[in-house]
């Protein structure tokens, strides 16, 4: 199976040895995105929902440059460095959505990359 490199410059780049998404087949995965706006290269630091916003538009980017949307993911995995914002990411993260809802885990983590307190990865399928 032949694996394609999906990149757009309307999401981050990536900040290590690794791609923003690579679609094998029909399926689509895309690396954990953090709210680093694109447009700017400057973190989201103005409160968890805002935060949280930037990292679904950063993955609505991916997916449709992948010709996909949410629609079409059917696992994500979110890390907080705090559980007790999970209310607020997961009312963004729903609003991202309009039903069939994907797989999903959330879990609590000690530190992600550049200090950040929101990351989001997820796995979709044409």
């Amino acid at each position: 199976m032949e694996k394609q490199i999906i990149n757009t410059n309307n999401a981050p780049a990536p900040i290590g040895p690794y791609n923003q998404a690579v679609k094998a087949g029909n399926t689509l995965y895309v690396s954990g995105q953090i709210p680093l706006n694109p447009a700017t290269g400057e973190l989201v630091k103005s409160g968890i929902v805002d935060e949280a916003h930037m990292v679904m538009k950063n993955l609505e980017a991916i997916l449709q440059e992948a010709g996909l949307n949410f629609s079409d993911v059917v696992k994500s995995t979110i890390f907080l460095t705090d559980m007790g914002t999970f209310p607020q990411v997961n009312e963004v993260y729903g609003s991202y959505f309009s039903s069939n809802y994907p797989a999903r885990e959330t879990v609590q983590v000690a530190a992600l990359p550049k200090g950040v307190n929101v990351e989001i990865s997820v796995i979709a399928i044409k």
